[in-house]
Parts: structure tokens; sequence; C-alpha cells
């Protein structure tokens, strides 16, 4: 009891001492960024089976008192409702009576039920009535017109950690179009069910897309708060840019931490498996094999029609399903692995690639041009091309991964 109570004294007093940073309002005084503020926490209220600081409503709501909001939200923006249950963050609010203006979606929509890459239509929440504009659509960054009516923007979603995993580039628009019209920006942090994995190729610039904005490599081990202050800080908003950023971090939470998602972060991550496999399955999207959509072991397996069936004796058929409408080899058998009961990793896995790659009986047709945005260079392609081995592979990356670690280690917010 004594050693608990020391620990969370001193966190939060360290919580206090954050929070008390002045935010500097004028940008044009200084070239230094705004210091990034911290939100305090109440550690007696906690739900200890739910960790996102979104659950903790006394720890961040007096932020948007009298305040007009907009939140940037999808099916995983739930706090648990005290009786083994979920409710969305919106009808928490609006229960609550703040006054949430309009919702502001990401890929795969508001309910999170949209295909890969379709566009998302702006509309109406059916249980609210709340306008929702879609940010995977016409327009992935906020207008002017969008946000003039707001005093703040809420952003709560459930990343995994993988560079390609399009929500963190929607934060960066979100802070982005917030900076630029002199808006809040409040990140309610959660769990980066990946966050052991801190790994891969790091962007070059010349690949930059919306699944890859900045220098980071494939999986960088940071939760959404640690990673939204350090776009902030590290000055890749552009043009001068930084945003009136405050994060609410969670109590409880370590990165050894283990959490369970208590909804899918998306339609083709169905579970932690799909989840831990992510980061090394999704380069199997960049090449002519399927990684599993259409079928209920999404990113859990891989395979093609072509791969020999002599030593590829897994067997499996895509077929239209929810969130995979149009899946690679639909309605065609197709030899492969399964994965689904692979330990977890820590790491990304190459081996599969590679064999993969080396099995494929028409190389030349292996790889798109979808594969060079995802790796964020032209290296990998190239390496596993010339017979390199996953460990020589791994050992090119090495100085650029050394060099964004030293960048993460001044934005780590836990232990």
């Amino acid at each position: 009891m004594n050693n608990y109570f020391l620990k969370n004294t001193v966190f939060l007093w360290l919580c206090i001492c954050f929070s008390c940073v002045n935010h500097a309002k004028d940008k044009t005084r200084t070239n230094e960024s705004p210091q990034t503020t911290i939100g305090t926490i109440t550690i007696d209220d906690i739900d200890p089976d739910f960790l996102p600081a979104a659950n903790n409503l006394e720890a961040w709501t007096h932020y948007i008192d009298d305040k007009k909001i907009g939140l940037v939200a999808n099916q995983t923006t739930v706090v648990a409702d005290g009786m083994g249950g979920y409710k969305h963050l919106a009808d928490v609010l609006l229960e609550k009576k703040f006054d949430l203006v309009k919702v502001f979606a990401p890929e795969h929509g508001f309910r999170g039920t949209a295909d890969a890459g379709e566009i998302v239509k702006d509309g109406v929440d059916i249980k609210t009535g709340l306008p929702i504009i879609s940010l995977y659509g016409s327009n992935k960054k906020p207008t002017k017109e969008q946000i003039k009516d707001l005093d703040i923007l809420i952003f709560d979603i459930q990343d995994v950690g993988a560079r390609f995993y399009t929500y963190i580039s929607t934060l960066h628009y979100v802070m982005q179009a917030a900076a630029e019209n002199d808006i809040k920006v409040l990140v309610l942090d959660r769990p980066n069910p990946n966050i052991q994995m801190v790994d891969g190729p790091v962007l070059e610039e010349a690949h930059t897309s919306f699944i890859g904005m900045h220098k980071i490599p494939v999986v960088h081990g940071m939760t959404i708060a640690e990673y939204a202050s350090m776009v902030n800080r590290e000055g890749w908003l552009g043009n001068g840019l930084y945003c009136d950023l405050q994060v609410v971090i969670m109590d409880g939470y370590d990165r050894t931490t283990s959490y369970d998602l208590p909804i899918k972060p998306s339609p083709n991550l169905p579970n932690e498996q799909a989840i831990n496999l992510y980061p090394s399955t999704c380069f199997f999207e960049g090449t002519i094999l399927s990684e599993g959509r259409g079928t209920d072991l999404q990113f859990q397996i891989f395979g093609s029609p072509k791969l020999p069936k002599n030593k590829y004796t897994f067997q499996f058929t895509p077929v239209e399903n929810e969130g995979s409408k149009h899946p690679k080899f639909k309605n065609t058998l197709c030899y492969g692995k399964d994965l689904s009961q692979e330990p977890k990793l820590d790491k990304l896995n190459l081996e599969w690639l590679i064999q993969a790659y080396q099995d494929y009986p028409k190389k030349e047709e292996f790889f798109t041009n979808f594969f060079t945005l995802l790796a964020g260079t032209k290296k990998l392609q190239k390496q596993i091309e010339q017979g390199w081995t996953a460990q020589k592979i791994r050992d090119s990356w090495q100085t650029d991964l050394n060099e964004f670690k030293l960048i993460r280690e001044k934005y780590l917010l836990y232990d």
C-alpha cells in the first residue's frame, strides 16, 4: 500500500507540474513550439480494465466547458458505461450537455464499416443527428469553413502503431488545420497494442503519401498522444506551424501494460493476432498476393492461386465480406500460409515476404507500385529482389532507426 501511494503521489505531482506550463499563444514571438501540456489524473475513479484517457472525464472535460466542440472519432471512440459495456464519447458529451457541434470521421467512417480506401461521404449520424464530415473523402484535412464555428477539436481514435495506418495521417491534418485557424486540439491518449515494436525502414521524403507522412519507421512504438507531441514539437506540421495542443495521459499505464482492444479498430483488424501481425503482413498489400481480405483471417494469412500448392498447403477462398467488397482473388482458391497461431511479434517479420517472393513463379509481377509507399523506400523491394537475408535488410536500416529513436525518446510519456 505504501509503494502504491508513493507511486501515485509522485505521478500526480509530475502531472500537475506539467499542467502548469505556460502555453504561449503568440506563435510569432519565438521559433520554439508551444509546450505540450499534460492533463492531471484523478486516480480513484479509474476503471482498471479500461485505460484510455477518454474514460476519465474528470481529467479533461474542464478543457471543453463552454466551448463549441468538434470530435474526430470513429467506432473506437468509447468510454466504459459502468455496467461492463461501452458508450460512444459523442453520446456521453451530449448527455452531459457539452456543446458538441459536429463529428469528423477518418478512413472507414464514423461507425467503422467502410472498406479500406473507400471514399467516405459526409452525412448525418442517425442516432445523434450530428453532422458528420468525412476526412477520407473529397478532403482529408478540415477546411476553414468546416471548423470556423469551433473552439476546440477533440481527437480520440484507437491507433495500432503502424506508419501506414491512416489515423495518424488524419491526426496530422487535424492539427495542421487547427494551427492555421487558431483552434485548440485535445488528444485523449489510448494504448498502442504494438508499442513493443520500433522497427522498419524510416520513410524517405520522396515517398511521402497519406500512408506515410513523416520520417518515422514502419512501427514507431508510441501512443497517439506521444506521436502528436512529436509531430507538433518537431515542426512537422510545416510552414512554421505549431498547434495549440493539449494531451491527456492514461493513468496506470506503462509500456509493458497488456491491453485488449474492446472494439476492433477497423473492419479488417478483427483481433489481437491480426493487429500484431499487421505491420508485417500489410506488406503483402503491395504485392500480387492476398493478405487475407475477404476471409475471417485478415492479415493473418497470405496466399495466391500461383504459389506452389505442394509447399503452401493452407487453402482459402476470398469472398465479399464486411470491409472488403472486392478482395484480391475473389471467389478463387488460393494456396498460402496460415499465421493465426504464430507467437506474438516484437519486431517486423520479413521472412514470410522474402520466402513468398522466392517461391512465386513470375517474380516480375510480384511487387506493385504500392509496395514502395508502404515501405517508404525503394530499397526494400530491391533488397528482396537481390536475395538479401532478413537480417542483412534489418541491419541496413539501423542507422536511420537509431536516429529516429533519439527523437522519439524526447516525447515518451510513460515508463
